[in-house]
């Protein structure tokens, strides 16, 4: 093989590999699933960790930790670790909200991400007074319409899919700073086979408004609907595959 090949072929499987240490990880802050203790809004602390897989091989792991921080007030903690040849790509979300009655109700949210190419951060805060407000650090501003962040509305997902509703739509902030809807759908119940062992699933698709991507979910039961894999396909083409590894209450 020429060097001159040798160059080309690296320089095609870097700018692949790149692309999914971007994608894989956004995915699973997308659309990971958080406990519950039943169907009402009691929410239990907890931490998952994940490996992820490419092409067959292991190129990192990401967890996901709830926590309580006072009577009323959580914390959800998203981090991510991969890297793929010479490339890296780290990424964190925190948010911070409060449950009152039934109602998740946003508070902060911070992203970060470091790694191959620019660093990014993003601080986006939530007023609730007067007729609400949602403030992004970069000059971005909203009326708040009940708009959640990024993560949290994950935790009214778990308990809906807890209640057997199999469609559903969320307006949020994403990690961009910019309003977002996604739809989520049950498509089918599996049992599968990972690093943490079988379970029993639910098996739901994001729906977005491009038709590039595709983005799978399974979540247990047993785990209090926990996501347990995510699968994602770009123009038909694999992009990345977590699976659960640990699971432990807090």
């Amino acid at each position: 093989m020429s060097k001159s090949f040798q160059k080309q072929v690296m320089r095609t499987s870097n700018a692949r590999a790149k692309n999914v240490l971007a994608t894989l990880f956004i995915s699973l802050s997308a659309v990971s699933a958080n406990a519950f203790a039943d169907t009402s809004l009691s929410i239990e602390p907890y931490k998952a960790t994940y490996t992820a897989y490419k092409w067959g091989d292991d190129v990192g792991q990401a967890s996901i930790e709830l926590s309580q921080l006072g009577e009323e007030k959580y914390s959800l903690i998203y981090t991510s670790k991969v890297s793929k040849f010479f490339l890296s790509d780290k990424r964190s979300e925190h948010s911070i909200f409060l449950i009152q009655g039934d109602n998740i109700v946003p508070s902060e949210y911070y992203y970060s991400r470091s790694g191959t190419g620019p660093d990014k951060s993003l601080e986006v805060s939530f007023s609730h007074q007067g007729d609400g407000k949602i403030t992004v650090d970069n000059g971005n501003a909203f009326e708040w319409d009940g708009e959640f962040d990024n993560q949290i509305y994950r935790l009214d997902l778990a308990k809906q899919l807890a209640k057997g509703e199999t469609s559903l739509t969320y307006d949020f902030i994403n990690y961009r700073g910019q309003r977002r809807q996604y739809g989520v759908e049950v498509v089918d119940n599996e049992t599968l086979k990972l690093p943490y062992g079988d379970l029993k699933t639910v098996k739901v698709k994001l729906i977005r408004d491009s038709k590039k991507r595709e983005t799978f979910a399974w979540f247990a039961p047993s785990l209090d609907y926990a996501l347990v894999r995510l699968q994602q396909f770009k123009e038909g083409e694999e992009q990345g595959d977590i699976k659960l590894k640990a699971f432990e209450m807090l």
